[in-house]
């Protein structure tokens, strides 16, 4: 919608919150839904419709099959204290059948952030592991990541108490983790005693991009039983909605199952990719919070953080006939943040939403181009989806380290223009992702005009030193 599309939804939206309260002070509506559990799923498609619907629709949806089943806690005489949406995404991004709700076995659950989703997943493979191994003392589980894994890796260490180590990769393999020196790292730690029971692998590392050789991990993991394998794909994942990206995001690596059997009587296989991760708010047009965690074994969550004390007990729970949520998460509660999810995906349509991802990558490439072209600057690593990492090149007479230190420095003062900086392999290195939906190839082009003018002004900083 446009700008007066939007302005006037939003009025409508005030005075559709204002009547609702009315309607609940009155006691014209009742303080628990009727509805059986279930009810929803009927109710919508079962995938992200293919073009976007208008706002009319989706907000008489709204009324129509949310509400209904709202338990309304601003009611009077309330004294007491959705998995559709994210099954559509996994359809949306060609996640495996065995990563969604609907196979009754696996499963996902929006979370916070990428953080709390690795952590989340991380209690769910100590939960296997300590199943496996039972007589195993925490203080020998490791947690594996790589020089290149987010510090989400080391913070869940962290809280749990765990070791966590960082596995060095190579800038010949574009700082992707290769199978041999995941193989290495293993058999180093199990001779020493400890057991490596979480690997972290990255579809996307935040400083260049990288992508772990998620085909040649799984294979070696297939003869360590203990290993559980979680993909953070924190900012890169939302890009598995093309198609045409889907084998540079390695998809197929990502959904093949195990050829080895069960490790143990309903203790998943090693040697496949167990629970993954993706921010739709980041590129995914959603605003934050929306981190989608899917798994493949929810029995992994419920049996390591079920506590269900007698006031939160019901009746459809015991039953079995509903997904607490509580019980896949830290937190027992949570925010509606699937509707927010529901209202994108169904005004973008699949459509909607490629376009939106492709158009980012195509200004990520114009500005690759444009690196590429000059003389004073270098790619780091080549353009990862809409992520272009660069670098000024040095000369025999600047030092190529603290030129783009400088450089980025005076990016750093600016307010017209926000980049990020990163060190790799001991190389200072500037970022420079597309995200926004409003931004142009006006604004790329603003940006490297900009660029320019401050790596002449660092050149001359540093020569004169």
């Amino acid at each position: 919608m446009n700008r007066e599309q939007f302005r006037k939804a939003g009025y409508e939206a005030i005075d559709r919150v204002c009547d609702y309260m009315e309607s609940v002070e009155k006691g014209e509506v009742d303080v628990v839904s009727s509805v059986a559990p279930g009810y929803l799923a009927p109710l919508l498609s079962d995938s992200v419709p293919e073009t976007g619907e208008e706002w009319s629709a989706i907000s008489a949806d709204f009324d129509r099959v949310i509400l209904p089943g709202i338990t309304n806690w601003q009611h009077p005489s309330f004294f007491a204290y959705f998995l559709v949406v994210m099954d559509w995404v996994a359809k949306l991004l060609g996640l495996d059948a065995s990563f969604q709700n609907g196979s009754g076995i696996g499963g996902g659950i929006i979370m916070g952030s990428a953080s709390e989703s690795c952590l989340t997943a991380v209690i769910a493979a100590r939960q296997r592991a300590l199943r496996l191994l039972p007589d195993t003392p925490l203080e020998k589980l490791v947690i594996y990541g790589t020089t290149q894994t987010h510090s989400v890796g080391a913070k869940a260490a962290l809280i749990l108490g765990l070791e966590f180590r960082a596995l060095e990769t190579r800038a010949e393999d574009l700082w992707a983790l290769r199978g041999h020196d995941l193989k290495a790292a293993l058999d180093e730690d199990i001779a020493k005693g400890k057991v490596p029971f979480a690997l972290l692998v990255t579809l996307g590392s935040t400083s260049t991009g990288a992508i772990d050789n998620i085909a040649e991990i799984t294979a070696v993991a297939v003869d360590y039983p203990q290993l559980f394998i979680h993909c953070d794909a924190a900012w890169a994942g939302v890009f598995l909605a093309c198609p045409e990206l889907r084998a540079e995001c390695q998809l197929d690596a990502i959904n093949a199952r195990s050829k080895a059997a069960n490790v143990a009587a309903g203790i998943c296989a090693s040697g496949e990719v167990h629970s993954f991760c993706t921010n739709l708010h980041k590129s995914g047009l959603v605003t934050f919070d929306a981190s989608c965690l899917w798994i493949r074994d929810r029995k992994l969550l419920t049996e390591a953080l079920d506590v269900t004390p007698p006031f939160l007990r019901n009746k459809q729970s015991d039953l079995g006939t509903v997904v607490d949520y509580r019980n896949w998460q830290t937190a027992l509660g949570r925010r509606f943040r699937s509707l927010k999810l529901m209202f994108v995906l169904r005004s973008y349509g699949v459509s909607g939403f490629q376009t939106h991802l492709r158009k980012l990558v195509d200004l990520a490439d114009h500005f690759e181009k444009l690196v590429k072209a000059s003389d004073d600057f270098e790619l780091f690593v080549p353009r990862s989806f809409s992520l272009v990492v660069f670098r000024l090149r040095g000369s025999a007479t600047v030092d190529a380290e603290a030129l783009n230190k400088d450089f980025f420095a005076r990016t750093a003062e600016r307010k017209d223009i926000h980049l990020t900086p990163t060190v790799v392999g001991g190389s200072y290195c500037t970022r420079l992702a597309v995200g926004s939906p409003f931004t142009k190839v006006e604004h790329v082009e603003a940006a490297w005009g900009l660029i320019q003018a401050l790596a002449v002004e660092a050149r001359q900083a540093v020569a004169a030193k």
